[in-house]
């Protein structure tokens, strides 16, 4: 069966540095756009960083130049490292797996949270 698997969430200060990873089994991951979505409380579930099968990235207005995504073909695995990190970037994180507009297939983690506050 298809598993995302997340993990990295925790604590931290504002101004502080969190790397979150997600472990995806039972795909073909290189054919995968991989991506990190975040749902805070009483919001919409919101797409945080994407990255292509080619490697292209892309990130939300709210944390450019603060958020990298990156992936590991060999490993099967999606990372996001976070920096600079604000209050308001407290959400729980998902992992997603998207294999496109032509053949369509979605999965998602169960998330993993990630709380800023001092």
């Amino acid at each position: 069966q298809v598993q995302l698997v997340e993990s990295g969430g925790g604590l931290v200060q504002p101004g502080g540095s969190l790397r979150l990873s997600c472990a995806a089994s039972g795909i073909r991951f290189s054919l995968f756009t991989m991506g990190w979505y975040r749902q805070a409380p009483g919001k919409q579930r919101e797409l945080v960083a994407a990255i292509t099968s080619g490697g292209s990235p892309n990130y939300a207005d709210s944390v450019k130049g603060r958020f990298l995504i990156s992936r590991d073909n060999v490993n099967n695995a999606v990372y996001l490292q976070m920096n600079s990190l604000k209050p308001e970037d407290t959400a729980v994180y998902y992992c997603n797996a998207d294999s496109g507009p032509l053949k369509r297939f979605t999965y998602w983690g169960q998330g993993t949270q990630v709380t800023v506050s001092s």
